[in-house]
């Protein structure tokens, strides 16, 4: 497997599985990604949905929702005089927030869609806010510009998109390159990779709002907002 090269992927490992592949991988996930994976992600799934601000009256969406964790704060954030949309590529993660939203009585006030990034299925300038949680870095190379493009495109002029991703913005480490190599032998089940997730925001258009480095087990990570011109 080759590292995508160009000005838009340079030093950027390919995920080289289909979008009816990555619904079938998250479908089988779906039945302990909350325990797991998810469970290990929340923390900073969280860090990043505090910097997006969403306030009360809002319309705002979330890319890639998994099992609904941040989906269901994003929903009492905007109260009933906002609304809350989801769009995850899995059924099988579709049902399981479902669930917790019933569970917490949010059933009524959240609509969710099975698709993925680069064809959002809404009007352009219909939201506030666009919260995506490692979720970018799971898209093929040339999808992630797809995707910044698309959302830019729902965002309402001023708009705010917020993510959290893995980062090669600080460059090479020996995490790094032991998480591409796990990458490079199991790309169907561990897709996601370091991003340069700053730049591809910039390239798109976006101006950088707000920005924190941290890392996650030793791998650098950045949670961005960043404006719709």
């Amino acid at each position: 497997m080759k590292r995508q090269s160009g000005a838009d992927g340079q030093g950027i490992l390919p995920v080289p599985r289909t979008g009816e592949e990555a619904g079938r991988v998250y479908d089988r996930l779906s039945r302990f990604y909350g325990y797991t994976v998810g469970a290990l992600g929340r923390r900073y799934s969280g860090m990043a949905l505090r910097r997006l601000s969403i306030g009360e009256g809002e319309t705002v969406l979330e890319i890639g929702f998994g099992t609904g964790y941040c989906l269901e704060v994003m929903a009492k954030l905007v109260g009933e005089t906002g609304s809350a949309c989801g769009v995850d590529i899995s059924p099988g993660m579709i049902g399981k927030t479902r669930r917790r939203l019933e569970k917490a009585g949010l059933q009524k006030s959240v609509e969710l869609c099975c698709g993925d990034a680069t064809c959002l299925p809404f009007a352009g300038g219909a939201f506030d806010a666009v919260f995506m949680s490692f979720a970018l870095e799971v898209l093929d190379t040339p999808q992630i510009a797809e995707a910044l493009a698309e959302i830019k495109r729902v965002l309402k002029p001023g708009g705010r998109l917020g993510a959290a991703c893995m980062s090669k913005e600080r460059g090479e480490s020996a995490a790094v390159r032991v998480y591409e190599w796990a990458h490079k032998r199991c790309p169907m089940y561990i897709a996601s990779r370091p991003i340069y997730a700053e730049r591809a925001f910039r390239d798109a258009g976006y101006r950088i709002s707000d920005k924190h480095s941290l890392k996650i087990f030793g791998l650098p990570a950045e949670i961005i907002v960043a404006l719709r011109p």
